[in-house]
């Protein structure tokens, strides 16, 4: 049996004890270390024939599942390859035509192909193009890194000195191969973050954001803290407060800011689905100047990162997050100052999490909406995020 077969056996086998009960990528290294005998080059071969199985999503393709993983290698591929010289010659020698021009050897069309990759056309949010979005899961996205201030130069010529290839998209703001390992080049956090174009860009709300000396602000869903960080670095010296529902989560969190300079700021756990008699670390004066509510979400605009979730994903999960999205704003805005601002982040496509939500802010609590925008990324090999800030009237 030549490597190839060897490899689609392999995805075949993995795929069938995989439930997507965690991500893929902490699955398979699990898998690898029970099973010792893939080297690295077979372990790279067999991981991205899984994920390019995962990009057909919910089409329904009438092929045995080993075809199935051959199509989604076809249709990810931009050049011919050696599994599909190997296995599919006829696929392999039309790999580089454009995506519409291979869908038609596989399905009736392409738009009906995207229609079934991503069966929630219904659902979207306001100004997403369907068919781009779908056809995007297709495409790995960049890695994108936000470079903090007073560190673009340091950042840039550390990468040319390397020979790292990069694309300058703004001065703080550069798109790299995922490949590349950044931790052996520059220091991650204290002179550049890792973070998506769209969620960079997250930060034209803050720029709104007209804080007083004495505001505090609050990171309620922190999670890693990028958001936390950007806010530092664009609104200057802030008093934070940050939070999430797992000590782990913020442990990593700590870990994070000493690296990024953050020494001075008050955290806790809490769960913000539930309204809690915990008082909250405000010290002196009463609430927040501005409260970053990066809420829970289905994550549907970074599946093309994990297209396992895209593949696994259950619609009944689209209620289920707007309800939690509603309970966490509801308890959190209480905590805001008159005159505050509320910033609201998703990275979901679904509009039951954004608009609906923003709906359900402006009725129920009778803030004001400053701006409100779909940040699409699926044109920029980006995720797609949500973003809404509102003020608190006086």
């Amino acid at each position: 049996m030549s490597h190839y077969h060897s490899y689609l056996n392999s995805a075949k086998e993995i795929l069938s004890v995989y439930a997507g009960e965690e991500p893929f990528s902490s699955f398979i290294k699990k898998y690898f270390a029970r099973y010792k005998k893939y080297g690295s080059k077979d372990r790279k071969q067999i991981i991205h024939l899984c994920y390019c199985y995962f990009r057909l999503g919910k089409s329904e393709l009438p092929l045995s599942i080993e075809e199935k993983i051959l199509a989604g290698l076809f249709i990810c591929s931009d050049a011919p390859n050696e599994i599909l010289q190997q296995l599919k010659p006829i696929w392999n020698e039309k790999a580089g035509l454009s995506m519409e021009e291979k869908s038609s050897l596989l399905t009736e069309s392409y738009r009906g192909l995207m229609l079934n990759v991503f069966p929630w056309k219904e659902e979207l949010s306001n100004g997403i193009d369907h068919e781009k979005f779908a056809g995007s899961f297709f495409i790995q996205p960049d890695l994108f890194l936000r470079l903090r201030p007073g560190k673009e130069n340091i950042v840039k010529q550390k990468l040319e000195k390397a020979g790292i290839t990069f694309n300058a998209i703004k001065n703080d703001c550069i798109a790299l191969s995922n490949s590349i390992k950044l931790d052996e080049v520059i220091e991650l956090n204290k002179e550049a973050v890792v973070q998506d174009y769209s969620s960079q860009s997250v930060g034209e709300f803050l720029l709104l954001v007209r804080r007083r000396p004495s505001d505090k602000v609050w990171d309620c869903c922190a999670a890693s803290g990028g958001k936390s960080i950007m806010a530092k670095d664009i609104l200057g010296n802030i008093n934070l407060t940050v939070s999430d529902i797992r000590e782990s989560i913020l442990t990593n969190l700590k870990k994070r800011f000493e690296k990024a300079g953050i020494n001075h700021y008050k955290y806790f756990v809490n769960d913000l689905t539930k309204k809690s008699s915990k008082a909250l670390p405000l010290g002196s004066g009463e609430g927040f100047g501005l409260i970053i509510c990066d809420a829970p979400c289905t994550g549907s605009g970074t599946w093309s990162r994990t297209p396992e979730q895209l593949y696994y994903f259950d619609k009944k999960e689209i209620v289920k997050y707007s309800s939690l999205q509603k309970q966490i704003v509801s308890n959190t805005i209480p905590h805001l100052q008159p005159g505050g601002y509320f910033l609201y982040i998703t990275c979901s496509v679904f509009k039951k999490e954004n608009e609906e939500v923003v709906e359900f802010m402006v009725k129920n609590f009778g803030f004001d909406l400053i701006r409100m925008e779909l940040l699409k990324g699926y044109d920029k090999k980006a995720d797609t995020m949500f973003a809404a800030l509102f003020k608190k009237p006086v």
